[in-house]
């Protein structure tokens, strides 16, 4: 749509403009009509972030993590506070298959990195709601599907809108789901990147700011979700950002940029619902195998880390921010109309009339 944002990002403007992240899915999408308590319809699915690919799942990264709302789910994140690294992939999906993602990470390592399955595993899983058009409480998702997206992870462009852990979700009372964005961090003589993925499932429609213009009291119309049945609260659902970056951080710095994500989250709108789990993870690639830990006593006696100082963190958080925001609306944009059980409607963004309102606002459409 050409909708302005600042920043310079990356050449594929996704998380995996960061070297070395891998992104894949598992999109079940399956039957409609009526809701069949274990038989669907389903909408839904499995999102995997390889922060090394798989490749490299053995090496830790600096690595933090914030909560702006805890109705929500994000497992791993007491380990990653007690150690400041996050070493396996990362899993995004629906709120009731959460433990199963984590056991099928689990089965993901024990069948490809067997010497890891020695000591004990903690993967990271988020989630977010999609009971409004799937069959949340069916097992659909199986521990193979995890596996499956972490076997799909791949870098270079990603797809948007309804795949993976997204194919279910919605924001701002439209279709939504899955985005990305990168920005250019030009540091010293040195470049590095600030890719930002999100599972969005947030918002209510009357929030909806876009490029700074309040447009969402200008698109109640078709709003079945918030208007037909009052299926969930306005603005409930939930929304799990990762935050990657090839800058030498430290844990604490990690911690920093995830903190930077409700800013990015709230130029589009949001309050914050008390309905809506916000959980944030960020990690650094920089300085592969200083956070690595093992039971073996005879490892190095002292590491070392190269970081950014912090006096000096100021474009990355602007990066964090600018990214999380153009990440939301590619997510929104992304998508098409879906329909889903009992006949429940999300309807796409209108991008027709969403330009016309920022025109009429003197927002400049254009293309990068």
């Amino acid at each position: 749509m050409g909708i302005p944002f600042g920043g310079t990002p990356g050449a594929w403007n996704a998380v995996t403009d960061v070297p070395g992240v891998e992104v894949g899915y598992a999109t079940l999408i399956d039957g409609d009509g009526p809701l069949r308590p274990g038989r669907g319809p389903v909408r839904t699915g499995v999102t995997a972030i390889l922060p090394r690919g798989r490749a490299g799942v053995a090496r830790p990264c600096a690595a933090g993590w914030f909560s702006l709302n805890g109705n929500g789910e994000m497992t791993g994140t007491t380990w990653i506070e007690e150690t400041g690294s996050l070493t396996l992939p990362v899993a995004i999906t629906n709120t009731h298959a959460i433990g199963t993602v984590h056991r099928g990470l689990i089965d993901w390592v024990v069948e490809n990195r067997p010497e890891l399955a020695r000591e004990w595993l903690l993967p990271v899983v988020g989630e977010t709601w999609d009971g409004y058009l799937n069959d949340i409480n069916g097992a659909h998702v199986r521990t193979t599907h995890a596996a499956a997206a972490v076997d799909a992870a791949r870098s270079g462009p990603i797809e948007e809108g309804s795949v993976g852990g997204g194919t279910g979700m919605n924001c701002y009372a439209f279709k939504c789901g899955s985005g990305t964005a990168s920005r250019v961090v030009e540091y010293e003589s040195d470049g590095y990147a600030v890719g930002v993925f999100v599972q969005a499932n947030f918002g209510s429609r009357r929030e909806l700011v876009v490029a700074g213009v309040p447009v969402g009291a200008q698109l109640l119309a078709d709003n079945p979700m918030e208007e037909a049945d009052r299926f969930a609260a306005p603005g409930a659902g939930s929304m799990i950002v990762v935050v990657a970056t090839d800058a030498p951080l430290l844990p604490g710095q990690c911690t920093a940029l995830a903190r930077r994500v409700p800013l990015g989250l709230a130029r589009t709108g949001t309050t914050g619902s008390h309905f809506s789990g916000d959980l944030f993870l960020a990690f650094s690639t920089a300085n592969p195998g200083a956070l690595t830990s093992t039971m073996d006593s005879g490892g190095a006696a002292y590491e070392q880390l190269r970081f950014v100082p912090w006096g000096r963190m100021d474009p990355f958080y602007e990066a964090t921010v600018q990214a999380t925001e153009e990440a939301v609306l590619n997510a929104l944009t992304a998508n098409a109309d879906m329909t889903g059980r009992d006949g429940h409607r999300s309807p796409a963004l209108p991008h027709d009339r969403l330009a016309e309102l920022l025109r009429e606002s003197g927002v400049r459409l254009g293309r990068r």
